[in-house]
């Protein structure tokens, strides 16, 4: 009888065992376990609303003038911003005095975001550094700087003749865009003009994407994309002779020269200019 009551209380405690270890179980990881390095890493993104990520987690500030010191130093990432920079920024020429004083307000609150949302230590990222402040930010953190090395890898690829590496580069970097860079900042003089440059880099991309292709003989794939282009900017001469070409290219000559007389009549009607020698050297070649 001893035997059969001592077995059936190691029973029990096997069994209580078991239990306490399907207890900490959640999907089969440890519940004390960190979860993976990817899971918490931390991501900006400029390319479209100024985002902040920790993992899946949205910590970008609500605050208007924090969101546009943080722009500032990000699309600057890894340099020094003067403090003169940034209250041009957030101030324009209209300065209060107490400019300077509020500003180191706006970079304490951002400090302490970082901390709350433990994006890292307030002075491990953010740094003062004279004469001003500077964000340190991993080159696969922000979205900006993964565009500018798969743009510049196409610009490589293409110079050197290698089109379809050059087209799935361009088109990578492309594909990191969401909407208007920026969209959701109150724009002072350097982000606004730092924002129309960013759209001209956007622009240089898709042509030489487009210029990629077809050099490739995509001609008749890439005719959508470009009616939609050639409307969309329909005083640009470079991408209705594109269009051009990719239609004369897939046998719809005729449909090339109806984009050219659409084209003329934009140009006359609302710039009362004629059409580029370089496009009336394609119109002249459709006619041959």
């Amino acid at each position: 009888m001893a035997f059969t009551a001592t077995s059936a209380r190691c029973e029990d405690l096997a069994e209580r065992h078991e239990q306490n270890a399907e207890l900490r179980i959640v999907g089969q990881v440890p519940v004390d376990r960190p979860r993976p390095a990817e899971n918490s890493r931390v991501r900006f993104s400029l390319l479209g609303s100024l985002q902040v990520w920790k993992g899946v987690r949205d910590c970008t500030p609500k605050a208007p003038k924090v969101l546009q010191v943080l722009a500032l130093l990000l699309v600057r990432a890894n340099q020094v911003v003067g403090t003169d920079s940034l209250i041009r920024e957030l101030w324009g020429e209209d300065a209060p005095r107490s400019a300077l004083t509020t500003l180191q307000t706006y970079v304490s609150q951002l400090r302490r975001l970082i901390e709350q949302e433990r994006l890292a230590g307030g002075d491990e990222i953010l740094i003062t550094r004279s004469p001003g402040y500077l964000l340190r930010v991993g080159s696969d953190q922000l979205d900006l700087r993964r565009f500018d090395e798969l743009r510049q890898r196409g610009r490589r690829d293409f110079a050197e003749g290698r089109f379809a590496d050059a087209a799935v580069h361009l088109r990578s970097a492309l594909e990191l865009w969401a909407e208007t860079p920026l969209a959701n900042i109150k724009l002072g003089p350097h982000l606004s003009a730092y924002a129309v440059d960013l759209q001209e880099q956007r622009r240089d991309t898709l042509q030489l994407a487009i210029e990629s292709e077809m050099e490739l003989g995509r001609h008749r794939e890439l005719i959508a994309e470009l009616r939609s282009l050639a409307a969309r900017y329909a005083s640009d001469e470079w991408f209705c002779r594109q269009l051009m070409r990719a239609l004369d290219s897939s046998g719809r000559r005729g449909d090339a020269l109806v984009a050219y007389q659409e084209l003329r009549t934009t140009l006359r009607d609302e710039l009362g200019i004629d059409p580029s020698r370089e496009t009336e050297a394609v119109y002249r070649q459709l006619l041959e």
